[in-house]
């Protein structure tokens, strides 16, 4: 269809725009600035779930500000409706909830972002508009898209899983390793296949060679904290 966005892929640039949110008007990309930022939408305002969820990214900002990881967060709502709101987060998950929310009433950004439910014919406001969907965009300070996740309005998310994936992402960066399953930070790493073995065993002496292309190795433990 002409005009439409191109999908969003990993290694995509994020969409810039301009949005007023709960802590003011930004520009997206002057807001990632030299960060990783989480982008993550919810359905809706006042709705049990998003509450759940928007209480949990609160309660462990800290844990995403040690890593350089802004939250910034998205629903179909007004900037009005998102500050009452907010309120009542704090109330029920006896938080202190900081991080912007951006209001986009009109799906401006949620369109951009294909973060627009096609599933749940339910999912829609008084004028039938769909609501978004449970997004996360993990973007790099390149303002590059590392990851993507989209969760349907009925399930929530599991916050500690994007704080792994944020630690995998930063730990392969610097170290040129990857991570294997469930993989959570102390656990060994997997040396990446382009690293020739006998050249890793001279930069991991207690590399462990289970295949030819399978090979994990500790990493010492100032390299796995969580300023990586």
């Amino acid at each position: 269809m002409a005009g439409r966005p191109e999908p969003l892929r990993l290694g995509s640039v994020a969409p810039n725009f301009k949005a007023d949110t709960t802590t003011g008007p930004i520009d997206f990309h002057d807001f990632i600035g030299d960060n990783w930022v989480v982008l993550f939408s919810h359905p809706e305002d006042y709705t049990p779930v998003c509450t759940t969820e928007l209480g949990a990214f609160a309660k462990l900002e800290p844990e995403f500000a040690k890593r350089g990881v802004k939250l910034i967060g998205l629903s179909a709502n007004t900037i009005d409706s998102h500050e009452g709101w907010i309120k009542d987060i704090n109330e029920i998950s006896q938080s202190n909830l900081a991080f912007p929310i951006i209001g986009d009433k009109e799906r401006k950004v949620a369109l951009a972002y294909d973060m627009i439910d096609h599933q749940d014919a339910t999912n829609v406001d008084e004028k039938g508009i769909a609501f978004t969907i449970r997004s996360v965009f993990i973007i790099d300070p390149k303002k590059t898209i590392r990851t993507i996740f989209a969760y349907p309005a009925s399930t929530g998310r599991n916050a500690a899983e994007v704080l792994r994936v944020i630690d995998s992402l930063q730990t392969g960066d610097k170290h040129k390793i990857t991570t294997p399953i469930n993989w959570v930070p102390g656990d060994d790493v997997i040396v990446h296949p382009t690293v020739k073995t006998e050249d890793a065993q001279k930069i991991y002496p207690n590399l462990r060679i289970v295949k030819p292309y399978l090979r994990f190795t500790p990493l010492p433990k100032e390299q796995t904290s969580a300023n990586v």
